[in-house]
Parts: C-alpha cells; sequence; structure tokens
C-alpha cells in the first residue's frame, strides 16, 4: 500500500465515498447509480485538478516517495539482457551506483545509475543512494568503456547527494566528482541523464553533464535539500517549503529556465502508482532523444554539451 501524500487526502476521501455508496447500495439493493455516476465524475474532475497543481513541497514529497522505482527498476522494464559490472579497479565496488551493459530497441547501449534501497537493510548496503568516490570511479570506468565501444550513455540520477563522510572525503570525494565533469564533457558518445527521483548537489551531477537532461514530472534537481537552504537562509529546517518554492527545483522551473530538455510526464500521483506505464512513458522519451542523437557526429555531440552549459544562466555587467 502506497503512503498517502497530503494533498492525495481529498482524492482518496472522495474515493472511499464512492467505494462505501456502492456497498450501501448493493447490501440494501438500492438503485443509487445515478449518485455514484455523479461522484465518479466529480472524483475524475477533482484527480485532475489536483495531480495538475501540486506544488513545489508536494512534488519534494513525490520524488522521495518510499516507493518511487529505482534505477534497477527502470532497467529491468526499459532494457533487455542487463548485465551488471561492478568495481572502480582501484578500492572496492560502490552499491549505491549500478551500471552495465544492456541492449535498447536491439541497440547495445550503457546503463548507469544512482541505486537506493527499498527496505531498511538494502538502504544500509546501498548508503541510502549516496555515493562514496569509488561509485563514481565505477561510473566513469564504464563511461570509458562505453566510448570505446561507440555505446550511448545513459544517466539515471536519483541521489540526496554525494556521501559527505570522512572517509568518502579521505578518498576524494570531490576529485571524482570533478573527475566525472571534466570527462563526461568530452566524451564522442551520446550521453542522455534523466532525473528519477531526487537530484541533489554535485553527486547528481556528477552523472548529469549529457547532451539530452530529462526530469521526471515529481522530480527535483538543485544545488542542495530544501532543508539544507532553509538551514542557511532562515536558520531554521522547518521553512523548506518556502526554500522549496524559491529555489526552482522543479521539473517545470528548470524546463522554463532552459536548464533541462524535456519533461517525461508521470502517471496520476507519482511513478510509484503504475510503474509499468511509468517506463513506457521513460521508454518513449528515450527513443526520441537517442534517435535525435545518433545523427550527430562525435565532434557534433561534445559541441552541443559545450553549447547547451555554456548557455544556462544568465549574466549581466
Amino acid at each position: 500500500m502506497s503512503k498517502l501524500m497530503a494533498f492525495e487526502e481529498p482524492v482518496v476521501k472522495l474515493r472511499e465515498k464512492i467505494v462505501e455508496l456502492k456497498t450501501i447500495a448493493q447490501e440494501a439493493e438500492v438503485d443509487m447509480s445515478g449518485e455514484i455516476e455523479k461522484l465518479e465524475t466529480r472524483l475524475s474532475e477533482l484527480e485532475k485538478s489536483v495531480y495538475a497543481n501540486i506544488e513545489p513541497w508536494d512534488r519534494v514529497q513525490v520524488a522521495r516517495h518510499v516507493g518511487r522505482p529505482t534505477t534497477l527498476d527502470y532497467i529491468e522494464r526499459i532494457f533487455d539482457n542487463f548485465i551488471e559490472l561492478h568495481g572502480d579497479r582501484t578500492f572496492k565496488d560502490d552499491a549505491a551506483i549500478v551500471g552495465g551493459i544492456a541492449s535498447f530497441n536491439g541497440q547495445s547501449v550503457t546503463i548507469i545509475g544512482h541505486q537506493r534501497g527499498k527496505t531498511t537493510k538494502e538502504n544500509i548496503r546501498r548508503n541510502f543512494g549516496m555515493p562514496h568516490p569509488e561509485g563514481y570511479r565505477k561510473a566513469l570506468r564504464l563511461m570509458k568503456q562505453a566510448e570505446k565501444f561507440n555505446r550511448p550513455i545513459i544517466c539515471l540520477i536519483d541521489t540526496k547527494g554525494a556521501y559527505p563522510g570522512k572517509a568518502a572525503e579521505e578518498r576524494g570525494q570531490s576529485e571524482a566528482i570533478a573527475r566525472n565533469l571534466f570527462e563526461m564533457a568530452g566524451f564522442r558518445v551520446p550521453i542522455i541523464s534523466i532525473v528519477i527521483g531526487e537530484g541533489g548537489s554535485g553527486g547528481a551531477l556528477a552523472l548529469g553533464v549529457a547532451n539530452k537532461i530529462l526530469m521526471l514530472e515529481n522530480s527535483t534537481y538543485s544545488v542542495i535539500s530544501p532543508e539544507g537552504a532553509a538551514s542557511i537562509l532562515w536558520k531554521d529546517a522547518s521553512y523548506a517549503k518556502q526554500a522549496a518554492e524559491a529555489m526552482k527545483i522543479t521539473a517545470l522551473d528548470l524546463k522554463e529556465l532552459a536548464i533541462i530538455d524535456g519533461i517525461i510526464p508521470e502517471v496520476a500521483g507519482g511513478a510509484h502508482k503504475d510503474l509499468a506505464a511509468q517506463a513506457i512513458f521513460m521508454k518513449q522519451a528515450l527513443e526520441l532523444h537517442l534517435s535525435e542523437l545518433s545523427s550527430l557526429t562525435a565532434d557534433q555531440l561534445i559541441e552541443d554539451r559545450y553549447i547547451k552549459f555554456k548557455n544556462i544562466g544568465q549574466f549581466s555587467e
């Protein structure tokens, strides 16, 4: 059973009322089809209204939903013959990053993504989706392999941020992230990055230097979490809702600012409501953008990436 979001309460209450009315009608053998039909019409209108006008803070909650599909969920449903590859060849394997080779509509691709757990035990093993330096070095190793064999790179972003612990810093967390940014800018194969949940700080950007950056409708992409920003700006994390609105972290905001290239629609209520349908939306978006990028030469791909990031932001004297 999916956890109920606050903004969903009116929808759920009306849905429960319809079920209750149907039960009463059946038990009392009374024809209440007219009343039920009116309520179902109202429910349909209410669902469209609620899900079309979700506030930024509500989208943050949807992006963090415990049942939200993960990288491995999408890999299983979108790609064929996935072979996971492990380790950074320097220190160890980081389970917070998964990656490997797969087939997409008959084409070989390299798929890399953040991976969080759905249970406490799995979250501990995957460090809650917050990679150590070896995770980013594993990702870079797989990207270099993709370039060598001329495979497109697909990255799925879903992390609160890179792990900020002492051990991670001692092993070069900042350098690992910076190295990914530098190397991704020059790869001679198409790169598509999709934010599927939370896209937080440099931990997300380390998989985000792409020709096309897409976001699921209810995902977020930001330099810092709303709670973190509130702690800095207002000295109080309870102002996170106001921070989420001010920071422009939703897909709609970022598309308007030309930071991302497209928004992938979600099923009503969020991707966790219907994984199979959501995977279809993801696949359609990948087909469209891979087809577009396949017509570019290696030099054009690099130039396209350069122009894309150069044009982000506004400058004034």
